[in-house]
């Protein structure tokens, strides 16, 4: 028939035959995990040393005590380019004379000699480049002339809005 264990429940049997439980060690290597530290550490640093900012250098006009005075150019070191459509420069010196007799077309390759030649013949305290462009002109345009600047050494250029007078010579000597 069964026999029945009347003995004390649930406690340790000890004697011979029975084993005795094998301890598991709870002991966690870390060093993995240290390595991965290590490595998450070197990486951050490289990212942050990458990504600072880059910018461009900026001239400023100088303070001067009255508003009025201080973006003033002499006319005579002034150079005016216009950028129009289909990679098309318009240029005058100085100021735009009524009748337009001053105002000339030249291309991505002549521009530079005029840039040179302007500058050649002004006082470097007085020249000035101021560059408008046009409604049709393209970014592509824009970069090309400020490269023209930054070859040819201009400290001192202005991108400006155009005026309506330039507008309709642009008009009138594209067609």
């Amino acid at each position: 028939m069964a026999e029945m264990d009347t003995s004390s429940g649930g406690g340790h049997k000890k004697g011979p035959g029975v084993k005795k439980g094998k301890k598991l060690s709870t002991r966690v290597d870390l060093t993995p995990m240290v390595d991965l530290g290590f490595l998450l550490i070197t990486f951050f640093i490289f990212t942050t040393t990458m990504s600072e900012p880059t910018a461009m250098r900026l001239f400023l006009p100088k303070d001067t005590e009255k508003p009025e005075d201080q973006n003033k150019v002499k006319a005579s070191g002034a150079l005016s380019i216009m950028l129009g459509k289909d990679n098309q420069i318009f240029y005058y010196a100085g100021e735009l004379l009524p009748d337009g007799s001053n105002f000339k077309s030249a291309t991505y390759k002549e521009i530079r000699q005029v840039i040179i030649d302007k500058k050649k013949s002004t006082n470097p305290e007085d020249f000035v480049v101021v560059i408008k462009p046009g409604p049709e002109a393209t970014y592509k345009n824009t970069v090309d002339i400020l490269d023209e600047m930054a070859i040819n050494e201009v400290k001192r250029y202005a991108l400006v809005d155009i005026f309506d007078q330039e507008l309709q010579l642009m008009a009138a000597s594209q067609k």
